[in-house]
């Protein structure tokens, strides 16, 4: 009846061509450099007429992009397949290294006729393999002491016409490529960081461009980064068993219009010298002497006789692998909000908003003038920079030779110059210019540049409530400036990828950011990181650190988490099946450790208000998440006999904590203190029966504390879904809401923009301004207000859970996601007593719609009234609803 009744919206409408749209190959648009021996292609349907959806695919591959366009392929053709996937992995003939091959997908629409022109698209493997590597790996011949960073050249001639080159270069350590005196790319931080004994990453570029007939330079500049970490911190990465001077091997692959051939490799032919960079940390800053500059260093006629020979060097591991994944860039640029001139020394500059990044400034002076640049959040009272909320986990014997979060620059002399760091970045909103003579600034000579993964934006939240739009802004910023190859848990103080913080934050990133590249690479790392018993560390990656503290199931449960999460979110089971044997091996782990199903080992509900939760309850119900989400997979990858076995081991855990911490007569666990309470709600562990009286509890609870939290980060992720969930949803938004002391409301009332690492923003120490160890609410947007929900059933969104809550206190909310199939929108609005609720289902997917109706209200489409269902079926479209 439904779609009956809204068939006539759709007969007169004008629609866009029908199209297949966003190919890409391993989630990445166009890409080179890819080693995946089978590839996965993905695409979408881009259809908007209702019901829109694929019948059949074909895919073409070949290397000639003419002939694949005209539907005929030499590596891989299917026949027509009826199916509506839109995701396949490459099964065609063996993938050759330095190839580039295109791919078409020819669709058929719901009527059953062939999309007209078929869709084009490439991609381009790298190395496929250490064997295929030409150049050496070469550094130069100093210690781990030396300070000042190493410059590398080589010229090389060409004398036939070229048809393409590529670079392909890996590193231990950072490093920057310049050909002809230009910096290739703009990527910033490259290769991400890796466990560099275990496995390395190299980056592919094409560089035809940047080469020319005749002499060619080419030049390689070498940072620390976490190889050779030379500042001290608490975290001991100075003592890592890896570290070494950072070296470098690169192929320059040049092909001519012969079809020849010729590759330029790292040998014994390069050249080294030091530069102006005399200081970098990844840790710290950038100490840079201008009056060191060698102009010209890379470029073919630059006399390079007093530079020395380089020196050999083993290769950091034997597991280098190509780098697919969205870069690190100085995504955007940030002008500087104000400027205070305390005298001609001393400046002050304020961009307005907390940031991860570096800054950029602009001046003249006379040469050795000494310019010092110091990152904070905050500001003393006497408006100088602030960086006690850190002082804590500092060396302070080291901070005059390696000054925290500060660079320095010392000036040439040589007209006006502009200095940006390398090879680090900070957390701060503030910048403190000091020098050592007077200097002539404006608020123009600085600004500064956000810088994290490039992550496409996949999500949007907009609402009637100021307070909710800045706290999803504040929530993303924060999910963004600690997503560097990694996710990491801030920028200022750590940069340390603790397990915790991320899978906390992991449905934010999965609603507002296409990040699973940046996911796939950091489970790869903890599979590097696993040691055969199981045991994760509680940083990853790590020198060491973390294997003996604060890795319990409440934290490294990022091995399962993750992995299940990306399932839901994208279809692709591939990272589920890559980690299945480490979730294996970690649940069995704990299983011989704790064999009555109750573990104690964890952090427990870290950095509370005030009540304390027991760790053996979080941790426990963590490890009955791990373990039937361990089930779960097991069944989608057909491993019968673990399914049965891990069913019964999450019914086992599941009974052994409401027996120890339930009350079935009151739904009450423990105490009934938010935490204690939330967490088996949340996580699926409270019976059936019981869960409109624990939340109930719930509710009490929080209305009993004026409506104000009262938990720790494992709370604060649990307690607004706990309550939302379970008919709840007004408890959760005024909870939410909420802008006094504790609350997210209260950061952002007193300026943040972006989320702390503790509720109270006067704390002596563990307050980082910029953390996403709190960033639940910015997932739970998505799913309580506006309703979206990935289906287990139906994963990737194929089917969309659709139940938004109308809660009082807002006018309007507006939700917007695009999963794997397009543009999914759920937006509603009060008109007079009753709720417009307006939904677009991308093509190709279905959703199932819940409406909030126990109030007696009923659910109008075209004004006719629909009749009750527990849930309203929808084709690909868009709709139109009225509750009232």
């Amino acid at each position: 009846m439904l779609c009956a009744i809204f068939q006539l919206l759709f007969l007169f409408g004008i629609h866009a061509p029908v199209k297949a749209v966003a190919l890409k190959c391993e989630y990445l648009s166009n890409p080179i450099g890819i080693d995946a021996p089978n590839p996965r292609l993905t695409w979408q349907l881009s259809d908007d007429k209702q019901g829109a959806k694929q019948t059949a695919y074909q895919i073409t591959v070949g290397t000639d992009s003419l002939a694949v366009s005209n539907g005929h392929g030499t590596d891989w053709q299917t026949d027509k397949v009826n199916s509506s996937t839109n995701l396949i992995a490459y099964a065609g003939k063996v993938l050759q290294p330095y190839t580039k091959y295109f791919w078409s997908i020819s669709l058929w629409d719901k009527d059953g006729k062939k999309i007209a022109a078929p869709t084009i698209a490439s991609f381009e493997t790298g190395l496929m393999g250490v064997k295929n590597w030409k150049g050496y790996w070469i550094s130069d011949d100093h210690d781990i002491n030396t300070k000042p960073a190493s410059y590398f050249r080589k010229t090389f001639e060409t004398g036939k016409k070229i048809v393409s080159a590529r670079a392909y270069i890996a590193a231990a350590g950072l490093y920057e490529l310049y050909i002809n005196g230009k910096k290739v790319g703009d990527h910033r931080l490259d290769p991400m960081y890796t466990r560099f004994d275990r496995r390395n990453l190299y980056v592919s570029y094409d560089v035809t461009a940047d080469l020319q007939t005749g002499k060619n330079a080419i030049g390689v500049i070498l940072g620390n980064g976490w190889y050779n970490f030379q500042s001290i911190g608490v975290w001991d990465f100075e003592r890592a068993p890896w570290r070494n001077r950072p070296a470098f091997c690169l192929d320059l692959r040049v092909t001519y219009n012969d079809g020849s051939v010729e590759t330029i490799t790292s040998d014994k032919s390069w050249k080294t010298s030091f530069g102006p960079i005399i200081y970098n940390s990844i840790y710290t800053g950038e100490q840079y002497d201008a009056r060191l500059e060698q102009p010209g260093w890379d470029i073919a006629n630059f006399d390079d006789t007093k530079w020395n020979g380089i020196a050999n060097r083993q290769a950091p591991s034997l597991n280098i692998v190509s780098q697919a994944m969205q870069p690190i860039r100085n995504v955007e640029k940030i002008i500087c909000k104000s400027m205070s001139k305390i005298n001609d020394t001393t400046y002050i500059f304020d961009m307005g908003r907390n940031i991860a990044g570096v800054s950029q400034i602009t001046l003249n002076g006379d040469s050795g003038t000494i310019v010092r640049l110091t990152h904070a959040e905050r500001l003393y009272k006497n408006g100088y920079p602030d960086q006690s909320n850190v002082d804590y986990f500092l060396s302070i014997p080291t901070r005059k030779s390696d000054p925290f979060s500060t660079d320095i620059y010392k000036l040439s002399g040589k007209g006006q110059k502009t200095f940006m760091p390398r090879f680090n970045y900070k957390g701060f909103q503030y910048v403190e210019v000091t020098s050592n003579k007077p200097i002539s600034l404006t608020k123009e000579s600085l600004v500064a540049y956000f810088m994290h993964s490039d992550v496409e934006p996949t999500g949007s939240i907009n609402s009637s409530s100021e307070l909710i739009n800045k706290l999803w802004a504040a929530s993303n910023a924060s999910y963004l400036s600690n997503l560097f190859g990694y996710p990491t848990d801030c920028p200022q103080r750590e940069k340390n990828g603790w397990t915790g913080d991320a899978h906390i934050a992991s449905e934010t990133g999965l609603y507002n950011f296409d990040g699973i590249t940046i996911y796939e690479k950091w489970m790869a790392d903890h599979r590097d990181e696993q040691q055969p018993n199981g045991v994760l560390p509680s940083i990853i990656p790590t020198d060491g650190w973390g294997y003996e503290w604060g890795n319990g199931p409440d934290w490294t449960s990022t091995i399962a988490i993750i992995p299940w999460n990306v399932y839901l979110f994208y279809g692709d089971p591939k990272l589920l099946s890559d980690c299945y044997g480490n979730i294996q091996r970690y649940v069995d782990h704990i299983n011989e450790l704790y064999p009555t199903g109750l573990t104690t080992w964890g952090l427990g509900d870290w950095a509370p208000v005030k009540s304390k939760t027991p760790v053996e309850l979080t941790s426990s119900a963590y490890y009955y998440v791990d373990v039937n989400i361990l089930a779960k997979a097991a069944k989608i990858l057909g491993k019968a006999d673990d399914y049965a076995k891990y069913s019964a081991l999450a019914t086992k855990i599941k009974a052994a904590i409401n027996a120890k911490y339930l009350n079935p007569k009151t739904g009450i666990y423990a105490e009934g203190h938010q935490t204690e309470q939330s967490v088996p709600l949340c996580w699926g562990i409270v019976p059936d029966s019981l869960k409109a009286k624990a939340a109930a509890h719930l509710a009490d609870s929080v209305a009993a504390n004026n409506f104000h939290l009262d938990v720790g980060i494992l709370g604060a992720k649990a307690i607004l879904n706990a309550l939302s969930e379970n008919g709840q949803a007004q408890t959760a938004y005024r909870l939410a809401s909420q802008d006094t002391y504790p609350s997210w409301g209260w950061w952002i009332v007193n300026g943040a923009t972006t989320l702390y690492e503790n509720w109270n923003i006067n704390a002596p120490r563990d307050l980082s301004l910029n953390h996403i160890m709190f960033g639940e609410i910015d997932a739970w947007l998505y799913k309580a207000l506006g309703g979206i929900k990935p289906d287990e059933t139906q994963p990737g969104f194929k089917n969309i859970l659709l139940s938004p809550n109308f809660v009082t206190g807002l006018d309007h909310f507006e939700a917007t996601h695009t999963g794997p199939y397009g543009k999914i929108i759920s937006s509603w609005k009060r008109v007079g007593k009753g709720i417009n609720y307006a939904v677009t289902v991308p093509a190709n997917s279905t959703a199932s719609v819940v409406f909030p109706t126990n109030d007696g209200k009923k659910v109008y489409a075209n004004g006719k009234e629909l009749p009750i269902q527990n849930n309203y079926q929808l084709q690909a479209g868009s709709y139109e609803f009225e509750i009232k």
